[in-house]
């Protein structure tokens, strides 16, 4: 009878559908991300490129229901041509904000979050050097600058503790002198710590 047993234990182990899967975005759930992107358009080394390129590192911690709050760090470079040249405005800024869970599927593998991110930091044009090649002056300075960002972000769980993001915001900046908006679009990595 013991036997019979165990054989009809496995037998059902293997023949009903459905899977398991790890707790994911539990509170209290940390993880570090990076991620990395494109900053209004496609960069490339071309002289008439004016867009740029952006890097940044993250701690996301959990909330209730899938929500999440993030601080972290951005660098931020665009630049602007001139003549044969471009001219690089560079933005350092650190975030703080929170991410709402919009929509999730069923074995938690995916997921569509929006968020909201206050900005500050510091922004250089042409790394404070004044004086082109041409004996022209640049008139813009350096600044301190704050402002917000609005993100639309996806989180696909690759295993347990690695998750690969792709990211889509629009950030508005006041205090500098080479525009407010600028929209970045990336990709990135999130790993979970505990």
């Amino acid at each position: 009878m013991r036997g019979k047993l165990i054989i009809l234990t496995l037998a059902l182990c293997f023949a009903l559908p459905g899977g398991s899967y790890a707790q994911r975005c539990l509170p209290g759930m940390r993880g570090i991300q990076v991620t990395g992107g494109m900053v209004d358009g496609i960069y490339s080394s071309k002289p008439d490129n004016e867009a740029g390129y952006y890097f940044g590192a993250a701690m996301a911690t959990y909330a209730k229901n899938g929500n999440k709050w993030i601080f972290g760090a951005e660098f931020m470079q665009r630049h602007y041509p001139y003549r044969e040249i471009r001219i690089p405005v560079s933005q350092f800024t650190a975030e703080g904000g929170f991410y709402l869970k919009i929509l999730s599927d069923a074995s938690k593998t995916f997921f569509l979050n929006l968020g909201g991110s206050a900005l500050v930091g510091y922004e250089t044009v042409n790394w404070g050097e004044k004086s082109l090649y041409d004996g022209s002056t640049l008139r813009d300075k350096d600044s301190f600058i704050g402002g917000g960002a609005i993100t639309l972000e996806i989180e696909t769980y690759l295993s347990d503790r690695v998750v690969l993001l792709f990211t889509g915001r629009e950030r508005v900046l006041w205090g500098n002198s080479t525009g407010h908006f600028h929209t970045q679009f990336g990709i990135g990595l999130k790993f979970i710590i505990n």
